[in-house]
């Protein structure tokens, strides 16, 4: 808490405190929620550009940085940006104007803007993107399809990250990649495909199977998930929600007779940076907390 003396003459001298909260505040608690031991191994979370203790008023989620992105974080005086998505992901050589990525670095730093994803963490957490998923579709008996602890142990499981030494504390059978679970009841391929529209506000889906199948077991992998298309076959899934994959592994998963549906990778996690957003405003009622409203998918229909 910051002191500070405000005086009017001819009056008594007032004392007020005005709140100041430091990055690190925030940074705790967002590896609190998305521990970094449940990001994948060639992930980059947590605080990647920044001063961990410098004082934050306002913070800004989006899912990626791009232009816009950071322009409205420059007219807004943002101070700390939650991007889902890591920037920077890979290592950097040089930070010059003369590429985007140089140029969009250079003006965060400049302006003192520090920026934190847990990306893949948030996928895997408790509460993560996933789970949100699965609870929009109100599934029953929701699991992870790999749990935190699970090493690859058959020819249709995806190979596993290696255990860290800190992370036996993370080992639930709530926590991991991806989730599956059940309908109370069989429905069909086309209604499942109606509520994915429904609640994600979608006009438009792309979908591999027949519509009239009948399904009962959903496994759902937010993003580009294409490499859980074995272990939710593995784990007796109808049906596979992911964001986006490529070409050959619609045709793995035809091969394997498992639906998918690919809601896009923006919409599949845009919602769950909104709904962190408003989780951050409510712990943090002193700050000022939004998702980024320039913010768009940059995939169009025609």
């Amino acid at each position: 808490m910051r002191r500070s003396t405000g005086f009017i003459p001819g009056s008594l001298v007032i004392i007020f405190s005005i709140p100041s909260m430091y990055i690190h505040e925030i940074t705790n608690w967002l590896e609190e929620q998305f521990p970094a031991a449940l990001a994948e191994s060639w992930d980059n979370v947590g605080l990647l550009i920044g001063d961990a203790g410098r004082t934050v008023r306002r913070v800004m989620t989006c899912l990626t940085v791009t232009m816009p992105v950071v322009a409205e974080a420059m007219a807004e005086q943002v101070d700390l940006v939650v991007s889902h998505h890591p920037f920077p992901f890979s290592p950097l050589k040089r930070i010059t104007t003369d590429n985007m990525n140089g140029r969009m670095l250079w003006e965060l730093i400049g302006a003192k803007t520090s920026l934190y994803s847990p990306h893949t963490a948030y996928d895997s957490a408790l509460l993560g993107i996933n789970r949100q998923l699965a609870d929009m579709l109100e599934l029953q008996d929701v699991e992870p399809i790999l749990p935190a602890d699970c090493l690859a142990a058959s020819p249709c499981e995806a190979p596993r990250r290696a255990r860290r030494p800190n992370e036996s504390q993370f080992e639930d059978s709530a926590l991991g990649t991806g989730r599956i679970g059940h309908y109370s009841e069989p429905r069909a391929l086309s209604a499942v495909i109606q509520q994915v529209k429904s609640k994600l506000q979608l006009a438009h889906i792309q979908y591999h199977g027949d519509p009239a199948r009948l399904v009962r077991t959903v496994a759902i992998g937010c993003g580009a998930a294409g490499e859980l298309v074995q272990p939710a076959c593995h784990r007796g899934a109808d049906v596979l929600l992911l964001g986006e994959t490529r070409f050959h592994t619609v045709l793995e998963a035809q091969s394997l007779d498992l639906s998918l549906i690919l809601a896009g990778h923006y919409a599949s996690e845009r919602f769950a940076v909104v709904h962190l957003a408003d989780r951050l405003a409510a712990t943090f009622p002193d700050l000022r907390c939004w998702a980024s409203r320039n913010e768009a998918d940059p995939i169009q229909f025609g």
